[in-house]
């Protein structure tokens, strides 16, 4: 039973110690905190410009479908159907500012770099493809064979 328990507990082992479980893990970790980082520059940045239009609190944006509409104080409605529409504005720019980030700032440099580092490599040289001649003197060698049959071991002549 140890020997069975050791093996599923070394596969656990193994596959937490994996480069890409790792990896995953830390991508997790950042991409909590830069959500923080987005948040932050959403609420107190784009927000307050939309807010020049209008209210600075995007979530506040809504339109009655179903009238009459009405809220109490705690903001909840009472009557009525609304759409909430400036929280999808929020949400819709919260992702977008997101991926410009991601994009411009982490991997538009990742991909120059690997470029760069890939230019600095030698070029991996690929097995010489057979000349014109040398497959000319195959296909040569293999009627010549076929015309003799099977079995003889004669070599043509070379010129």
């Amino acid at each position: 039973m140890s020997e069975k328990r050791t093996g599923i507990l070394g596969g656990f082992k193994a596959f937490l110690m994996r480069g890409n479980v790792i990896d995953l893990a830390v991508a997790v970790v950042i991409g909590a905190a830069f959500t923080n980082i987005v948040n932050s520059v959403v609420k107190g940045v784009i927000n307050p410009i939309v807010g020049a239009f209008g209210t600075t609190d995007l979530d506040r944006y809504a339109a009655c479908l179903k009238g009459p509409c009405a809220k109490n104080a705690a903001g909840e409605v009472t009557k009525g159907v609304f759409i909430q529409w400036g929280a999808v504005v929020s949400a819709s720019l919260t992702f977008l500012i997101t991926a410009a980030v991601v994009y411009f700032l982490m991997l538009l440099p990742m991909k120059r770099w690997q470029e760069r580092q890939a230019a600095r490599r030698p070029a991996e040289s690929e097995p010489a493809q057979p000349t014109e001649i040398e497959l000319l003197a195959q296909i040569r060698d293999t009627l010549l064979e076929q015309r003799r049959g099977p079995g003889t071991d004669s070599v043509p002549a070379q010129r």
